[in-house]
């Protein structure tokens, strides 16, 4: 491809509208337009990387023996219905009516549509295992969309859903897509975790994410140091620590006092105010449960982890209450609820460290006071324990033991164990070898295709601009012809560009009437792995520049050496990659 043919409309200046790195540069780099809130075009060089990341993506789950078809993107209500999740989705899902007033959707996700193709196709357990997917465009109409293609509302994906006769065999097909995925980054060229995930929406009863380590990543993980255990935090079990501060302390002999606090809501202003340190407060929260108030009591130096509460209370959603709600159930206004004198009829779940907690500070249930010395079994019932705490780098690994690290990462592919969850709903059954009719145990595996490119380009760019990793990059080679009225320059560089196609490399001549520096900083902006530079050089030496876009060490190369050179260097990049 010719450069001066190529549509790539390159900026000098970061767009005010954008926030994280991969969307400034996709933007400067010509890769993406903005139409709408969250709605992108991919331009040809963006759609180049999103072609290859595709074409990865297809080669692996080919070879997992998955196979591949494609389904309409609106979707009838009729289906969502039966799954229940018409409802309970939320107003991510974009609904609306045809000209009939038929209710239909954008699809976010496709599981209802796949398991009504598979009720009316499988009869038999001959027919299984099956493993189908799809590349294609999803809508989530996002409350906030942000961050480019990072959380758009319209985005690609490559969904796919397994069918099995138990969950044994669903095992195989999960880790088969597991070491698929493994597959698609590492060859993706991306630096990456797979950690254990909450399954959400999507539901089912295991999942993991895969997460490429990025600063500005939206996710946090729980890593271990000295094992493999890697965990959203959101899911990562926090484990006591032997004879710390979550051990149970002696039992206190002073009485329960009321302290007048006034305008004093934190736990760090509580804690100063009154001289204790923040584990000696407990802190009271209120949130609802599908509708129904629930108090969540947790140590004051550590964070509530609103999802485990959630999976723990089963509830499909889980917000903080509302002022009436907290003065109903406390009698006092947010910032003062504690454990004595609560509503009885509601529920109440603490956290494990809040067993440890004796003498403790807690809100008095009243407005500006508080009440220290405050003792569980003595002044307030112990309520149901269990772990609903945010991990932190100073817990043990729940593996291991060992020293945890938190990093931040990017989701670009989310599996799940679904078991019957859809299944069981849209009665998709089978006959098993006795002729009995069972259930089909079902698997789903998600791959942000446009996310993939964009945290590549978050993990690899630097001052200059995009640092593609080599197999995802829209070209492998660009060629800087420095001075295009040179007849001679233009033929070796014609013939260079026809001697790397030859050889199966995607190469992009820059034969554009511009300057040597506006050529070298838009092949630096778009991050073209390998330049190989045709210039004044070549004239007095016979020798072109090869310059790695990751290094920027430049050699110098005669012409007849360059097609080896330039194989060497893109051989090493798939190299890492691989």
């Amino acid at each position: 491809m010719r450069y001066s043919k190529m549509f790539i409309p390159t900026l000098k200046e970061v767009p005010a509208e954008a926030e994280v790195i991969s969307h400034k540069l996709m933007l400067r780099a010509g890769m993406i337009r903005k139409l709408a809130s969250g709605l992108y075009t991919y331009l040809p060089l963006g759609l180049r990387a999103i072609r290859k990341v595709e074409q990865i993506v297809r080669e692996e789950m080919n070879a997992a023996g998955a196979q591949e078809l494609l389904m309409p993107i609106v979707q009838p209500a009729e289906l969502w219905q039966e799954s229940g999740r018409w409802e309970h989705y939320g107003r991510e899902l974009l609904r609306f009516h045809d000209r009939h007033e038929h209710a239909c959707c954008l699809g976010p996700t496709h599981e209802e549509v796949i398991t009504d193709i598979v009720r009316k196709e499988v009869r038999s357990y001959r027919d299984l295992p099956l493993n189908l997917y799809q590349i294609q465009t999803k809508f989530r109409d996002e409350i906030r969309p942000r961050f480019g293609l990072m959380r758009g509302r319209e985005f690609i994906m490559k969904d796919a859903y397994s069918f099995d006769v138990d969950e044994e065999a669903l095992d195989r097909q999960y880790e088969a897509m597991y070491r698929a995925y493994c597959n698609i980054f590492e060859r993706c060229g991306l630096e990456y975790r797979p950690v254990e995930a909450d399954t959400g929406s999507i539901g089912g009863k295991a999942s993991h994410e895969f997460m490429v380590i990025a600063d500005t990543g939206e996710d946090v993980i729980a890593c271990c140091t000295q094992c493999e255990y890697a965990a959203n935090v959101e899911l990562a079990p926090v484990k006591a620590k032997e004879g710390g501060s979550d051990s149970a302390s002696s039992r206190c002999d002073k009485p329960v006092e009321r302290v007048s606090t006034p305008g004093v809501h934190s736990v760090e202003d509580v804690a100063q105010f009154l001289g204790v340190k923040p584990y000696q407060v407990v802190k009271t929260l209120v949130l609802e449960a599908d509708g129904e108030p629930v108090v969540a009591f947790i140590r004051g130096d550590r964070e509530l982890n609103e999802v485990k509460l959630q999976r723990l209370l089963g509830a499909e959603r889980l917000v903080m209450a509302s002022d009436d709600v907290v003065r109903r159930v406390t009698g006092a206004p947010a910032g003062f609820a504690g454990p004595i004198g609560l509503a009885a009829d509601v529920r109440r779940v603490a956290d494990n460290s809040v067993a440890g907690c004796s003498c403790f500070v807690a809100g008095a249930n009243e407005a500006d006071a508080h009440v220290i010395n405050v003792e569980w079994g003595r002044d307030a019932e112990l309520p149901e324990l269990s772990d609903i705490a945010v991990i932190r780098a100073d817990d043990p690994c729940p593996l291991c033991g060992g020293v945890i690290e938190l990093k931040r990462g990017i989701e670009v592919g989310h599996i799940f164990k679904l078991g019957t969850k859809y299944s069981e709903a849209l009665g998709a059954k089978f006959l098993d070898s006795n002729g009995k009719e069972q259930t089909i145990v079902m698997g789903c595996y998600g791959i942000g295709i446009g996310r993939t490119v964009a945290a590549a380009i978050e993990q690899n760019h630097d001052e200059k601009g995009i640092i593609f990793p080599g197999p995802i990059a829209p070209f492998d080679v660009i060629i800087s012809l420095l001075d295009e009225r040179d007849q001679e320059l233009c033929q070796v560089a014609d013939d260079l560009y026809s001697a790397l196609n030859s050889q199966g490399f995607d190469v992009l001549l820059d034969d554009r009437k511009e300057r040597p520096g506006v050529k070298f900083k838009d092949s630096e902006l778009i991050g073209i792995p390998v330049r190989v530079t045709i210039g004044k050089k070549f004239k007095k030496t016979g020798e072109m520049e090869i310059t790695p876009r990751a290094t920027g060490e430049t050699v110098n190369v005669s012409k007849e050496q360059a097609v080896a050179s330039v194989r060497e260097l893109l051989g090493q990049e798939a190299g890492r990659a691989d």
